[in-house]
């Protein structure tokens, strides 16, 4: 029998009790939902529309968010109602994202932040991969990182844009933390340390002075550098919490990047065969890619348009056209969609000065 002096006071099991009454209204309410979540479904299947409208959830998210009244805190809103809009659309048909694998990487972490749990997951070996999947239809959508707070673009990324039918229609940002994983739960005795090349990077600081005699190993993903480390217990590998429960491995030291807030944005990708361009949301972002000639006043004549229209240019990175004769590609994220009129009129111009124009995509900015 058990002890009544350990049983719990009666006021904190009337607080249970309300709680429990309240989840199961909530399970009420959210089978409701997902009924006309359901019926929403069928009517766009007869249309042939698409299930997923990044702007549609979008302003369901921002709406919710300017009406909470607390004590839920905003931020917590997105992730929770990300969750519930992902189960409805499962109901619907199931949505394959493609990113780079295995299990446990921070790209797999991103999609399921941004799509919710109830997705086909499509691990890919490489970026190159998962833009192949998504052109080819055996994802209906890609996750790449483009850039990082501490080591700027993701390059590969961005020379893949370049020749890729792939659209962006979504951008997500993770605060990422790197932890030091191993089989063993020591530093000593190891021998090299494996990771994706950002990773290391990124935690370059901390290498240098707590395992300046380790090699740096560069892998695939950091969630393979973790298999990598699962299997043999001289190496250590940098990656997430998440890849060290799925490898078994011991977290040796946790957050060892350079920079505190470390985070790294992630594009979400579709063809544009099979997904419209987003309508704007009233919180939008155009991606474009530019070359201009290389004569004298070409960058000045490049952002005139912008100026003269109130556009901003709220990012710039430049890559090489390969041609050998430095010429560069401008990648350029402006603030707005080609809905407004402004922003219409500006990209127009900017077309008219440069020697080569792709809009890589228009989308929602990311919400938290």
């Amino acid at each position: 029998m058990a002890d009544p002096s350990t049983a719990p006071p009666t006021d904190l099991l009337a607080l249970r009790h309300q709680i429990d009454v309240l989840d199961r209204e909530l399970l009420t309410l959210l089978n409701r939902r997902a009924a006309i979540a359901s019926h929403v479904g069928e009517l766009k299947k007869k249309e042939g529309s698409v299930v997923f409208r990044p702007e549609r959830e979008a302003q369901v998210i921002d709406g919710l968010k300017a009406a909470n009244p607390g004590p839920l805190r905003a931020e917590s809103v997105a992730p929770i109602w990300r969750e519930i809009m992902s189960a409805c659309r499962a109901l619907e048909t199931p949505t394959r994202v493609a990113y780079l694998g295995p299990a446990g990487t921070f790209s797999e972490e991103a999609a399921l932040g941004f799509f919710g749990s109830s997705i086909v997951k499509v691990p890919c070996a490489n970026f190159d991969e998962v833009l192949h999947n998504t052109v080819a239809g055996s994802a209906d959508f890609g996750v790449v990182p483009v850039e990082n707070s501490t080591e700027g673009v993701v390059t590969r990324s961005l020379d893949l844009f370049l020749t890729s039918p792939l659209f962006i229609i979504g951008e997500t940002s993770l605060l990422v933390r790197h932890n030091l994983l191993r089989r063993d739960n020591a530093l000593d005795g190891i021998d090299a340390v494996c990771a994706h090349p950002q990773a290391l990077a990124q935690c370059h600081g901390w290498l240098s002075l707590h395992l300046p005699q380790a090699e740096r190993r560069p892998v695939a993903s950091n969630a393979e550098g973790a298999r990598l480390a699962g299997a043999d217990a001289s190496l250590a590998a940098i990656a997430s919490v998440r890849a060290g429960a799925e490898f078994g491995l011991h977290v040796v030291a946790p957050a060892i990047q350079d920079e505190a807030h470390n985070r790294t944005r992630f594009a979400i990708l579709a063809h544009p065969d099979r997904h419209p361009r987003p309508a704007a949301s009233g919180h939008d972002c155009t991606s474009v890619v530019v070359s201009v000639e290389n004569r004298p006043g070409a960058m000045h004549d490049m952002l005139t348009p912008l100026k003269k229209h109130g556009v901003s240019m709220t990012r710039i990175e430049s890559r090489p056209a390969r041609s050998g004769q430095w010429e560069y590609y401008f990648y350029i994220d402006l603030q707005g969609h080609p809905d407004q009129p402004q922003v219409a009129a500006a990209l127009q111009e900017l077309r008219a000065v440069c020697a080569f124009f792709k809009v890589l995509g228009t989308y929602p900015i990311d919400v938290h």
